[in-house]
């Protein structure tokens, strides 16, 4: 048994060194680009992506409705809590979550505004939840391939091959003018993204942050290759991970679906209910504090 470890090791080390070469040699390849160059060649491959996740039918959606589970993990790597849900988008600013099955719990955000709904009510969302909402429609990639990749300020250069999770890969590289650097692996056979790199200064310390997204599974929705599988790892260590179960395009949701008002409406059906629940719960407690004895 032994030896056939030893093997195995034998030849994933091999591997590596052959691949480790392809890839250095490639880089000095590409280091010869002019920075014109460099751009023509981000831009090929941006557009090979475009084509690759449908083309017109990619760059033309309307709105995006998707099922499934996600997981959330802490500082150590630990699931800190798991949950199903649904999720209604009119990209790239206005986003709906709901969980499942219940849907007692919604957040919205629709642009520069967010609320959300919990048993307490309908309420503002945080400054904080809203600005890392705006936050992540920077770095959402249906966003930056429809649109971002087109605005001023915006420098693309070409980041040569390389290996990702034994996928032979081009790196294309995207600088904005808020001195984010997001760079993208794109399969050289499909042409799908298979990871996002994001990295980002804190101006008043420094302190560098890599956020990366893995993504897999690729399903073809209505003309559409959507990625089942999404995993996000901050430097280094695993944050989320979200399995979709199903998704549907264009299937008309009205506007109203992202305005606090649907959520007062929502919160007219079911608060009563919650807050009979709360008061059950609370005479529960009120009774166990009554009969606890007493030192």
């Amino acid at each position: 048994m032994r030896n056939v470890r030893d093997k195995i090791a034998v030849v994933f080390l091999l591997t590596s060194c052959l691949l480790g070469a392809t890839v250095v040699l490639a880089r000095q390849d590409t280091a010869i680009l002019m920075p014109d160059q460099s751009t023509a060649k981000a831009k090929e491959i941006l557009q090979q992506a475009i084509n690759a996740m449908g083309g017109s039918a990619y760059l033309n959606l309307r709105d995006i409705t998707c099922s499934g589970r996600a997981g959330q993990f802490g500082h150590s790597g630990e699931l800190n809590g798991y949950e199903q849900f649904e999720n209604y988008a009119e990209p790239p600013a206005m986003q709906r979550t709901e969980n499942l099955p219940k849907r007692n719990i919604v957040e919205v955000y629709n642009g520069d505004m967010g609320w959300t709904l919990d048993r307490g009510g309908v309420s503002e969302a945080p400054i904080t939840d809203l600005a890392r909402f705006q936050e992540n429609v920077k770095r959402d990639t249906f966003n930056i391939l429809r649109n971002r990749i087109h605005e001023d300020g915006v420098i693309l250069r070409y980041g040569g091959p390389d290996i990702v999770n034994l996928h032979e890969v081009e790196w294309v590289e995207l600088l904005d003018a808020d001195d984010r650097t997001i760079r993208f692996a794109m399969e050289r056979t499909t042409h799908l993204p298979l990871e996002k790199t994001v990295q980002t200064r804190d101006p008043k310390t420094g302190t560098v942050t890599d956020e990366i997204e893995l993504y897999s599974n690729y399903h073809a929705v209505d003309g559409i290759q959507t990625p089942f599988q999404i995993e996000r790892d901050r430097n280094g260590i695993k944050i989320l991970q979200v399995f979709f179960d199903s998704c549907q395009y264009n299937t008309g949701l009205p506007a109203s679906l992202f305005t606090k008002e649907s959520l007062d409406d929502r919160w007219a059906k079911i608060g009563k209910g919650e807050r009979e629940k709360e008061k059950k719960e609370k005479k529960k407690e009120d009774k166990y504090s009554s009969t606890a004895p007493t030192n």
